[in-house]
């Protein structure tokens, strides 16, 4: 009887195993046929639109634009990238390219040089920012995009371009010969002393020298006797994840977990750790982060505050937990591919929007409240999951007018700046340049003489609440309220540029300086009146404070 039960059990337990892998051989194979058959669905729609559509298709444009729109259903980070974008791939990941370094950007039909960098051969051959594009080898550039500029100027080093622009107040174009070169991008564009003995680091992206940059930055403040460092996160899109693991890694003890990552293919879930030894495991740190704060960026905020090692200060991060592995396609080209989730030291993930379950529209949502879950950082301090990076400071910006906005859109703090450098040889150095009385008076003419107009949020709010007061029939008790309110907020040139002076005086001598002193005169001026930053300054310097929020 025992001998029968024994042998039942396994007949039954094989039978159970037999059916299992019948039906998933079965789902497998059903898979397989789908994804078959809607290939050769799409192989035959596409032969048949190609042959009998009434206009001449571009067959490759109108397949990427398929795989784009596939991609683009999945989530913003699964992308293919075609060879020829490959110059732009290798830019992102490594900081490097062959081209004339200068940034570019749109303006109106024009392409324009929006900031050349120092000492590279577009500032060598003194293109300046504000000229525009006209010809580039002999091809003529108007009304193309910004991406066909760009594809001009990148190519072989070395190689010489003839490039003509016109410039803004010189009456006749301009031809420079700029040599191209392999340029390479700082990703920590400056690093100082501040007050009181505080070292500053600012890391602007995650290329493949990114903790080599930190490190070097680190060691000469240290030698400079820094007591505390700042390092500046705000605004960094993030990059490569080992970059972020080593930059923590500067930071704490060999052997500590930084991040772990965890996918679908369970045999590439990984856990990080620092495997180097530290330069410094004690000194105080407040790492600033921003909404612009994400992947990379995050990491390292995140793995700082989970481990008690500093303190996070700025606002709430943008909130990508995912990871994209790159995998080689035919023909030169890549797949960038969501792979994992990654997850700091408590155990976290801070994803914040749920590409998995899309709204009826296409849309995607947030991780809802009910499934934020709480984590503790070393010290016990709590942390919650699926909204980014909750500062351990924070502190709120203030934010532009619309008169500014509207300035910024239409480029007419950039044109300013231009025109105002093709006038003067020099200023002041980044830290005592002002706008004076005199000039903003100037400004103020070159927006009357450009016919500037500008939109105010505040009136289309009103303007929809006229029209449900209308259609409820409450407009005319209110009507006499609503001219008042009307007239207070529709956009009054005069008027604004009194009201917003110091905002908009601000704005334009960023611009202008940023032409005379390049990135870094930016980054200095910027820091003159920096409420993060004083922030984080103030907090260093009071070490109870600093300890308090680390311990409570």
């Amino acid at each position: 009887m025992k001998v029968f039960k024994k042998n039942g059990i396994l007949m039954i337990l094989a039978a159970l195993l037999l059916s299992s892998a019948l039906f998933w051989g079965f789902n497998r194979d059903e898979k397989n046929f789908e994804i078959s058959k809607n290939l050769n669905i799409y192989h035959t729609l596409f032969r048949e639109l190609n042959m009998f559509y009434v206009d001449e298709i571009d067959s490759g444009d109108l397949i990427k634009k398929s795989m784009d729109a596939m991609l683009s259903s999945l989530d913003p980070y699964t992308t293919y990238i075609p060879e020829s974008e490959m110059e732009d791939f290798k830019l992102m990941t490594t900081g490097e390219y062959a081209g004339i370094g200068s940034l570019i950007s749109k303006h109106g039909d024009n392409v324009v040089v929006a900031e050349p960098y120092k000492d590279l051969p577009a500032d060598k051959a003194g293109l300046k920012a504000g000229d525009v594009f006209v010809e580039i080898n002999g091809i003529k550039i108007n009304k193309k995009k910004t991406s066909d500029v760009s594809n001009l100027l990148k190519g072989q080093a070395n190689k010489p371009l003839t490039i003509k622009v016109r410039r803004p107040g010189v009456n006749k174009l301009i031809e420079k010969e700029v040599v191209r070169a392999e340029i390479q991008l700082k990703s920590v564009p400056y690093h100082g002393m501040l007050e009181d003995s505080i070292g500053y680091i600012n890391l602007n992206q995650f290329t493949n020298k990114a903790a080599g940059e930190v490190r070097n930055a680190l060691r000469e403040l240290e030698e400079q006797n820094a007591k505390a460092i700042i390092l500046d996160l705000r605004g960094n899109p993030g990059g490569l994840l080992d970059q972020a693991v080593d930059i923590v890694n500067l930071f704490v003890e060999k052997g500590e977990d930084i991040v772990s990552t965890k996918g679908k293919v369970s045999q590439w879930d990984k856990t990080y750790k620092a495997e180097r030894i530290p330069v410094d495991t004690e000194i105080p740190i407040a790492v600033l982060v921003s909404r612009g704060s994400a992947s990379a960026s995050e990491i390292v905020s995140g793995a700082i505050q989970d481990l008690d090692r500093g303190i996070v200060i700025g606002q709430r991060t943008f909130g990508k937990g995912l990871v994209q592995t790159t995998r080689n396609l035919s023909y030169n080209s890549k797949l960038k591919v969501t792979t994992a989730k990654y997850y700091i030291p408590s155990g976290r993930c801070i994803q914040a929007l749920d590409y998995s379950h899309r709204n009826d529209d296409g849309s995607v949502g947030k991780v809802p409240d009910t499934l934020i879950s709480e984590f503790k950082t070393k010290n016990g301090r709590m942390v919650r999951d699926g909204g980014g990076i909750l500062p351990d400071v924070k502190v709120d910006l203030d934010l532009f007018s619309s008169l500014s906005v509207g300035l910024i859109r239409k480029h007419r703090i950039f044109d300013y700046a231009t025109l105002y450098a093709n006038k003067h040889s020099q200023i002041a150095d980044a830290n005592s340049f002002e706008i004076s009385d005199e000039e903003y008076e100037n400004f103020k003419q070159f927006l009357k003489s450009e016919k500037f107009e500008y939109k105010s949020e505040s009136t289309g709010i009103l303007e929809s609440l006229k029209k449900a007061a209308k259609e409820e029939k409450y407009f005319s008790i209110a009507q006499e309220e609503f001219d008042n309110i009307t007239a207070k907020l529709t956009p009054n040139l005069d008027r604004d540029l009194k009201m917003f002076e110091k905002e908009i005086k601000t704005l334009l001598a960023h611009e202008i300086v940023k032409r005379y002193h390049y990135q870094i005169g930016g980054i200095l001026y910027a820091m003159r009146d920096d409420k993060v930053l004083k922030e984080a300054i103030s907090t260093l310097k009071d070490e109870k404070k600093y300890q308090a929020i680390l311990n409570k």
